[in-house]
């Protein structure tokens, strides 16, 4: 019984969005019992357009594309300074095609091991800082660079160009950001280590393909369409919603991304509110903040937690300072130009 109940609590820890998710959702069938328009609540071009996405990045991913590719670029890099913003802003565009989650699973491990190997271990909280908000604001380049975006594209059906031009002013202000920041790195010559030879093993290598994909977060999608489309029956939550969201989408769109983290958000506010071009724009800057706001913030933590432990507390600090400081600065842009 014991075991059982540890099985549940890790399964939980590991999956906690897709637990919660779950959890409310089942809850919800209690109030709007299951039916045949619960197959009409799921956005199966949302699902269908993430999961192609998915496969497309774990065959390059386990073509090792990605690596072969920085690592051929990082024969360039002269100065730690313009190492780390080579990584950070590897991130950027990487999150632009491969999502902002992908991005940081492949290259914030490659910058732990780049700089351990440098003995430049100092340098590991602001980079990883700096390349998970690179990754938060690549994604806004492209519908596809992240799950959020993917949903309000496939709700809005905005066109790509003014998808990109919706978030355009934000980009270019955060891109100066992560530039001004850099200057705060130290400028020493650095001696890049030697990397063991990437070879791709093809043995298995489908099997790997589709048991990579991550099909909670689909499931996720699933469990989070059919609590909004409960809710939306629900006369009480309709309104109450309604009332909240309309006119206040991108301010609610911020404060919700805080407490549920953004994809979650792109779901309930684009349930309640056809204002899409607002949800976009609070969505997107919702996800900086906290280290709830995105999943992409979870991943980076998760990763330099497992190798560095002891950082733990000043990653926290630090991120949380530089992601304020950003979403203070959108925010104030956002109310200069609207």
């Amino acid at each position: 019984m014991n075991n059982l109940k540890d099985g549940f609590l890790n399964f939980f820890k590991k999956e906690t969005i897709f637990s919660i998710s779950l959890i409310l959702a089942i809850v919800s069938c209690f109030f709007v019992l299951p039916n045949k328009d619960y197959l009409n609540y799921i956005n199966w071009e949302t699902i269908i357009l993430l999961f192609a996405i998915m496969i497309i990045v774990e065959i390059l991913k386990n073509l090792s594309v990605f690596e072969i590719l920085v690592r051929k670029l990082l024969d360039k890099v002269k100065n730690t300074r313009g190492l780390v913003l080579f990584l950070v802003f590897t991130c950027f565009f990487s999150s632009i095609f491969i999502t902002n989650d992908v991005s940081l699973i492949i290259f914030v491990p490659f910058t732990l091991l780049a700089l351990k190997k440098m003995e430049r271990v100092d340098l590991i909280i602001f980079a990883v800082s700096l390349e998970t908000i690179a990754a938060n604001v690549g994604c806004m380049v492209l519908p596809i660079g992240a799950p959020h975006n993917i949903v309000m594209y496939t709700v809005s059906h905005i066109p790509f160009q003014s998808f990109f031009l919706l978030l355009l002013p934000y980009i270019i202000v955060s891109v100066a950001f992560l530039i001004i920041l850099s200057f705060f790195i130290p400028s020493d010559e650095v001696s890049l280590p030697r990397f063991g030879k990437i070879e791709v093993e093809w043995e298995g290598f489908l099997k790997r393909v589709f048991l990579g994909v991550d099909y909670y977060l689909l499931l996720t999608f699933i469990a989070l369409f059919v609590l909004i489309g409960n809710l939306q029956c629900i006369p009480f939550f309709n309104s109450l919603f309604k009332q909240w969201i309309i006119g206040n989408e991108v301010i609610f769109g911020i404060i919700s991304s805080q407490v549920i983290s953004n994809v979650p958000a792109a779901i309930l506010l684009s349930g309640f509110s056809s204002n899409y071009e607002s949800i976009i724009v609070g969505i997107n800057i919702g996800g900086l903040g906290t280290l709830i706001a995105s999943m992409a913030n979870l991943i980076s933590y998760k990763i330099l937690a497992r190798e560095f432990n002891d950082f733990k507390i000043r990653y926290l600090t630090v991120f949380t300072v530089l992601n304020i400081a950003l979403l203070l600065i959108l925010l104030a842009v956002y109310f200069l130009t609207n």
